[in-house]
């Protein structure tokens, strides 16, 4: 059982700064990804970063070089940091975990219960 805690979201102007971060607690052997979705009103929910168990960061298009990934795995958690936030940013932020339970082979994913990002003027 893997429990998530978010932090980070709020109100902030277009070209503002945001970090997100997410810690992962609970019994469970290793996690593989983790990364952070979200969703806006009105819309599916959409990837928009993923960091491996080996580092490799995966960002959706509208963020590239925009956004950055990054992780601490003696914390087992993830950071998310948005620069150059767009009003089309604006959505809750569900942190995602990839990780094995103790006595279990495969891996089973968690949700956050997501934080707020508001990109307004």
């Amino acid at each position: 059982q893997v429990q998530l805690a978010e932090s980070g979201g709020g109100l902030v102007q277009p070209g503002g700064s945001l970090r997100l971060s997410c810690a992962a607690s609970g019994r469970f052997f290793s996690i593989s990804d983790m990364g952070w979705y979200r969703q806006a009103p009105g819309k599916q929910r959409e990837l928009v970063a993923l960091i491996t168990r080996g580092g490799s960061p995966n960002y959706a298009d509208s963020v590239k070089g925009r956004f950055t990934i990054s992780k601490d795995g003696a914390k087992n958690t993830v950071y998310l940091q948005m620069s150059s936030l767009k009003p089309e940013d604006t959505a809750v932020y569900y942190c995602y975990c990839n990780a094995r339970p103790f006595g279990r082979y495969d891996y089973e994913g968690s949700w956050g219960q997501g934080t707020q990002v508001t990109v307004s003027s």
